[in-house]
């Protein structure tokens, strides 16, 4: 048990200290790679600076874990001697602890037989612009035999070693969007010679907030964010042009689509109420995350009751569920909170950390599914 924390706490620190973004997890990447081919694994390279690496069991039929790899673009200030040596790049979201789980349940398969065969995937750009479906379109889910999927999340949001499970939707899909409104500029002191962008931009965030209030089933989650609003030129000028962003969420997909048409709508009415041009561009991100019954039944069997707690369903997303497009999937938190150690920051908080004991229960859960999958 020393052994196994003193080689989680001195890999996850040593992650911790070289956090890199997106796709360029150079010195992230090699790391990975060095300590798995340490442990008598052949690593295949995967989006960019990702890794694949396969463990034959006495079946063909796999079984998929999954960790993302990349950091955050936060400048870190817990002050702790194995702080971020990249400035304004920061683990913050657990991502290296991710890591050293997966590293950690490689290590502890490495000499033993197995029933089912293993897949570990580590996956670069989770924060963004999604490295798992880059990993789904690789065709890795034709070459091997999957047939399910696990990742784990650490959150600060549970007590220190307590899992959350989640059947069904337990993450939302999302989307971003883009408005430009653009109307004529005139004096301030004259506005019927104008067309004011900035009237026509505060009833077009009004019609958007009342999307979900008014136009969705009450018992159907969804949330509209309005983030940023930029826009006129001073203070005695009629506004020609402002812009605005937002994010928009929801766990069903006719949902989504309820949202993205009643935003797009709202706009070409402000255009015709107040004689101006709205364009209005929505990018859809990362489908909901929504977990297998069956398999969080597992999960939930080779737990203690005192271990996991049934959690609602979150508004953040992740690509975790790319994979579940293809193949039926599990995704579970891990918490990482304890008032008495001072982990209380939330995921993307500067101050984030955990203590990496907790990071043996991840393993731990790991290998307790792999054993009794199928049974």
């Amino acid at each position: 048990m020393e052994e196994q924390l003193a080689w989680v706490t001195s890999t996850r620190r040593m992650l911790h200290q070289i956090p890199e973004l997106g796709f360029n997890l150079f010195k992230t990447s090699l790391s990975v790679k060095e300590i798995m081919e340490s442990l008598g694994y052949q690593v295949e390279s995967v989006a960019s600076t990702g890794w694949i690496a396969f463990k034959q069991g006495e079946l063909n039929e796999a079984i998929a874990f999954r960790a993302d790899m990349d950091a955050l673009p936060v400048s870190e200030t817990t002050n702790v001697d194995f702080a971020s040596t990249h400035p304004g790049n920061m683990h913050a979201c657990g991502h290296d602890g991710h890591m050293t789980m997966l590293l950690g349940f490689a290590k502890r398969l490495a000499q033993k037989s197995l029933k089912y065969s293993v897949v570990f995937i580590f996956q670069p750009a989770e924060e963004g612009p999604g490295g798992a479906k880059i990993i789904v379109d690789s065709g890795l889910f034709g070459r091997y035999d999957i047939q399910a999927i696990f990742g784990i999340h650490l959150y600060p949001g549970l007590p220190e070693g307590i899992f959350g499970l989640c059947e069904g939707p337990m993450m939302a899909q999302n989307g971003e969007f883009d408005i430009v409104i653009q109307g004529v500029s005139s004096h301030g002191a004259q506005p019927h010679l104008g067309s004011d962008a900035i009237l026509a931009q505060a009833s077009l965030i009004q019609g958007i907030h009342s999307i979900v209030s008014r136009n969705l089933n009450p018992l159907d989650s969804a949330v509209i964010t309005v983030g940023t609003i930029r826009g006129g030129e001073a203070r005695n000028i009629i506004a020609q042009s402002v812009s605005l962003s937002g994010t928009i969420r929801a766990f069903n997909e006719d949902v989504y689509k309820i949202l993205k048409q009643r935003v797009h709508a709202i706009g070409k009415g402000c255009e015709a109420a107040y004689g101006v041009s709205i364009q209005t561009s929505i990018k859809d991100y990362y489908p909901p995350v929504i977990n297998d019954r069956k398999l969080v039944q597992l999960a939930s069997s080779i737990l203690d009751e005192q271990q996991y707690r049934q959690i609602q369903p979150l508004m953040i997303s992740e690509d975790f569920s790319f994979y579940q497009q293809v193949v039926r999937g599990c995704f579970v938190l891990l918490g990482t909170g304890n008032d008495e150690k001072g982990y209380i920051h939330p995921l993307h908080s500067s101050n984030f950390n955990f203590d990496e004991s907790v990071l043996l229960n991840g393993i731990d859960f790991f290998e307790k599914i792999l054993i009794n999958f199928g049974e």
